[in-house]
């Protein structure tokens, strides 16, 4: 199957993604997370484009080197699910299956609970509901909260920067995290390359600066066909929060663990996830 490039103009920017399946095909939209782009998708774009849906995956805001504005105020949680409705419309896609990854599935949380008129289906991969989230990191006698230590330095402007793309801008930092994380090598190498481009990683380090997650209280219930993906080696998102989500889901919901798995589940997981995601897709009505 073939994966082609894409450029979508929405809300005064230009997105760039990936796409794949036939034009009429069911709709599927994929939101990546940090500090990776849309090419984390390109396993389970193949296999949605194969078994017939229509999937694109967009390089959000601040990834999009077209949408990749300087003020941080301008990456908060509501322009980010702004664009992903915008970014619909702008594809003449009425009703859509969305899935979201790390970020992108914050982003996707959120989109779920505001605009469920515009949803069929919600997946999340290893993202807990913000609220599950919160609750966790507040939580002094978890272990959430100390998972989340980084998302602390992150915050720091300046700081965050040195420690990632390193003192010659090489992205170092970057690779290790991707290693000791449990991502491989040559698919690390494509987002590092990404990351280290002038102005990336500022721009994605403000997703973090510019929404307090664990503030994220009140997003709300989400009320469509919900399926989310957990993997027992996600060193960043433990399982309290995983195992708490359900309760911010009234929709059909169904919880699917993935052991021994990393952070990484798109790329790390691949068939395990494609053959989830259609069996998900599948049993929902058109």
């Amino acid at each position: 199957m073939i994966v082609d490039p894409l450029t979508v103009e929405a809300q005064g920017f230009t997105f760039t993604g990936l796409s794949t399946g036939p034009a009429d095909g069911r709709p599927v939209i994929l939101l990546h997370g940090f500090p990776q782009t849309s090419w984390s998708w390109h396993h389970q774009l193949e296999a949605l484009g194969e078994a017939g849906y229509r999937a694109v995956a967009i390089d959000q805001r601040g990834y999009s080197p077209g949408a990749r504005p300087t003020d941080k105020a301008a990456y908060h949680i509501d322009h980010l699910v702004s664009d992903v409705i915008a970014l619909a419309g702008a594809l003449g896609i009425e009703k859509f299956d969305l899935v979201g990854h790390d970020w992108g599935g914050m982003v996707a949380w959120v989109v779920g609970a505001r605009h469920p008129e515009r949803l069929r289906t919600l997946t999340v991969v290893s993202t807990p509901h913000p609220s599950a989230f919160a609750a966790a990191i507040a939580n002094t006698e978890g272990e959430q909260q100390q998972r989340s230590s980084y998302i602390a330095v992150f915050r720091q402007e300046g700081v965050a920067e040195q420690a990632l793309l390193g003192d010659d801008g090489s992205g170092d930092g970057l690779r290790a995290l991707f290693a000791t994380s449990g991502l491989a090598t040559d698919d690390a190498g494509v987002f590092v390359e990404a990351m280290t481009q002038p102005g990336a990683l500022t721009a994605a380090l403000n997703w973090y600066r510019a929404t307090e997650v664990d503030s994220m209280h009140d997003v709300g219930q989400v009320e469509v066909p919900t399926m989310y993906v957990w993997s027992t080696d996600d060193i960043a998102l433990g399982r309290e929060a995983a195992e708490a989500t359900g309760a911010y889901v009234n929709g059909p919901y169904r919880f699917e663990v993935l052991e021994g798995v990393s952070h990484w589940v798109p790329d790390s997981a691949a068939d395990s996830l494609n053959a989830l995601l259609l069996d998900f897709l599948g049993s929902t009505p058109v």
